[in-house]
C-alpha cells in the first residue's frame, strides 16, 4: 500500500499558521509600551492598568486547557478558526475602546481567541508533516511566538508614534481575518474522539479561582492587605483552586494532570520556568513606565530600549541547550536564576541621575539569566514525560507559566503601586490634582505639566524608582531562593538519560546524573 502524498499547499497553511502565532507573540507584550499613554488618554490608575494587562493573562492560562480538549474532540480546524474569529472580535472591540473597563473586556475576548488558538495551532501540524518535516514545521510554529515578543515593544512603539493607540489592536485585524481563510482552506479538520471530556465545573474552578487571587493582589495596595474584600479574594480563591485539584485528582482523564507535580524532575523545571515567567511578566509591566516617565523616551524609543533584554534572552537560549547537554540541566538553570537575581539587584540600585546606559547593562543580564533559565528548564520538563502524557504535561506546564505571567504583573504591579503612593509628595495639591497623581506616576506627570507644578514631577519619579527598586529586590530574592532549590532538588538527568516515567519513582538524584 502506497503512501500518500503530502498535501502541496502544507507550507502554505504553515504560514497562515505561523503568521497567526507570530501575532500572539508580540500581543505578550505589545501593550506595554503603550500603557503609559493608555492611562493618559483614559484616565487609567495602576490597578486598572494591571488589569489592562492581566484581562488576557488569566483567561489565556485558565482556558488553555478546556480549549485544546474542545479542539480534540469537535474538530482542531473547527476551533482554531472559532479562536481566530474571537481573537479578532476582542481586537476590533479594543480599537474601538474608550474606557479602561472597554479594554479590558476587549482583553478577555483576546485572551479567550489566543487560549484556543495556542494549543490548536500545534495540534494541526503533525495532520500535515511527518518526520524531519514535522520537526521543522514544529520549529517554525515556535519561532514565531518566540520572534514576536521581542518586536511587540518596537512594533507598538511605532505604531503610538505615528498613529492612536487603538492601532496596537488594529494591526491584529488583517493577520486574524488572513489565518480564518487559511484555515477554512488549507487545513484538513483532525479530532481525536478519545481524548479526555472537558469539565465545565473544573474549567469555571480554574477561572474562577485565579481570577479571585489576581483581584485580590490588584486591589490590596489601595485598600489594605487587611480588608476584608482582599482577605475574602484570597480566600476564595484558595478554596476554589483547592476544589479544583480535588475534582481533577479524582477524575478518571483529567484535564490538569497534576500527578506529574510529583516527579521531582518535572516539578522544578517547571517551578523554575514560571519562576522566570513571573519575573518577565512584571518586569515588562514595570520598565516601560520607567523608560517613559522618568527617563522621558517617547513610546518606539521605549520599545527599542528593550532591546537588550531581548538580545541577551535570544544568545543565552543558543548557548543554553549545548551546556545543558555537556552539564546537565540543574547547573545551566540555577546558574540562569543567579544570573537573573544579580541582574535584578544591579538594576535596584537604579537612581534618578543614571542614564540609559546602566539600564541597558543590567537589561542585557537580565536576559542572560531568563534565557539560560527558561530553555533548559522547558526541555528538561518535558523530556521527563511519557509520550501518552506529553500533552497533558506541556498543556499543565503552559498553564503554570501564563499563571506566573499573571501573578507576576498582579503582584509586582500591586508592590510599585503601594510603594509609589507611600513615597509620593502631594502637600499643596487639590485633593482632584493629588488624587490624579497617586494613581499612577503618568497621572503625576500630568498634574505636574498641568499646574506648572515641577516639584510634584519630580516626587513622582522619585518615588516610582524607588518602588522599582522594590519590585527588583523582590524579583532577586525570589530568583535567588529558587536558583537554590533547584540546585538542591533538581534531577541533573543529561539527553537520553532514563526519564522519570521509569517507574514513576520518587527515589533521591545523585549529584552526578540519574537516578
Amino acid at each position: 500500500m502506497t503512501t500518500p502524498a503530502p498535501d502541496p499547499r502544507r507550507w502554505w497553511a504553515l504560514g497562515a499558521l505561523g503568521a497567526c502565532m507570530l501575532v500572539l507573540g508580540f500581543d505578550l507584550t505589545i501593550l506595554n509600551v503603550a500603557l503609559p499613554e493608555m492611562a493618559a488618554q483614559l484616565d487609567a490608575d495602576t490597578g486598572e492598568m494591571q488589569w489592562i494587562v492581566d484581562a488576557y493573562v488569566v483567561v489565556f492560562a485558565a482556558t488553555m486547557l478546556p480549549a485544546g480538549l474542545l479542539g480534540d474532540r469537535f474538530g482542531r480546524r473547527r476551533m482554531l478558526i472559532a479562536g481566530l474569529v474571537v481573537f479578532l472580535a476582542g481586537s476590533l472591540a479594543g480599537t474601538l475602546a474608550d474606557t479602561p473597563a472597554w479594554v479590558i473586556a476587549a482583553r478577555t475576548g483576546m485572551g479567550l481567541g489566543a487560549a484556543l488558538m495556542t494549543p490548536l495551532a500545534l495540534s494541526v501540524v503533525p495532520s500535515l508533516f511527518e518526520g524531519a518535516e514535522r520537526t521543522k514545521a514544529i520549529g517554525v510554529i515556535t519561532a514565531a511566538v518566540a520572534a514576536g515578543m521581542p518586536l511587540g515593544p518596537v512594533i507598538g512603539g511605532w505604531l503610538l508614534d505615528n498613529y492612536w493607540w487603538g492601532s496596537i489592536f488594529l494591526i491584529n485585524l488583517p493577520l486574524a481575518g488572513l489565518g480564518i481563510v487559511a484555515c477554512a482552506l488549507l487545513l484538513p479538520e483532525t479530532r481525536d474522539p478519545n481524548s479526555p471530556r472537558v469539565d465545565p465545573v473544573s474549567a469555571v474552578l480554574s477561572v474562577a479561582g485565579l481570577g479571585a487571587l489576581v483581584f485580590g493582589i490588584i486591589e490590596a495596595p489601595e485598600r489594605g492587605w487587611a480588608d476584608p474584600l482582599v482577605l475574602g479574594c484570597f480566600a476564595a480563591s484558595a478554596a476554589l483552586i483547592a476544589l479544583l485539584a480535588r475534582r481533577e485528582r479524582q477524575a478518571a482523564h483529567p484535564m490538569l494532570d497534576l500527578e506529574l507535580l510529583a516527579h521531582r524532575g518535572f516539578l522544578w523545571n517547571t517551578v523554575a520556568a514560571t519562576l522566570v515567567t513571573l519575573v518577565m511578566g512584571g518586569l515588562l509591566f514595570v520598565l516601560p513606565q520607567y523608560l517613559q516617565a522618568v527617563l522621558g523616551y517617547d513610546a518606539l524609543g521605549t520599545g527599542v530600549r528593550l532591546m537588550p533584554m531581548m538580545a541577551g534572552l535570544l544568545v543565552a537560549a543558543r548557548g543554553a541547550g549545548p551546556l545543558a547537554a555537556r552539564f546537565g540541566p540543574r547547573p545551566v538553570v540555577s546558574g540562569g536564576l543567579l544570573t537573573l537575581a544579580f541582574a535584578a539587584l544591579l538594576g535596584a540600585r537604579t537612581e534618578l541621575g543614571d542614564g540609559y546606559a546602566f539600564t541597558a547593562g543590567w537589561l542585557t543580564v537580565t536576559g542572560l539569566g531568563v534565557g539560560f533559565a527558561m530553555v533548559p528548564a522547558m526541555d528538561s520538563a518535558l523530556s521527563t514525560l511519557p509520550p501518552d502524557r506529553s500533552g497533558s504535561g506541556s498543556g499543565l506546564l503552559m498553564t503554570m507559566r501564563q499563571m506566573g505571567a499573571a501573578i507576576g504583573v498582579a503582584l509586582l504591579g500591586s508592590l510599585l503601586s503601594g510603594a509609589y503612593e507611600s513615597r509620593l509628595d502631594t502637600d499643596g495639591l487639590p485633593s482632584a490634582a493629588a488624587a490624579a497623581a497617586r494613581d499612577s506616576v503618568v497621572g503625576a506627570q500630568a498634574v505636574g505639566e498641568r499646574l506648572g507644578a515641577e516639584a510634584v514631577a519630580e516626587s513622582a519619579r522619585s518615588a516610582f524608582l524607588q518602588g522599582m527598586g522594590l519590585v527588583l529586590v523582590v524579583c532577586a530574592l525570589a530568583s535567588l531562593a529558587a536558583a537554590v532549590l533547584v540546585a538542591l532538588l533538581l534531577p541533573n538527568r543529561r539527553p537520553g538519560s532514563k526519564s522519570v516515567t521509569d517507574g514513576m519513582d520518587m527515589a533521591p538524584v545523585d549529584r552526578d546524573g540519574g537516578q
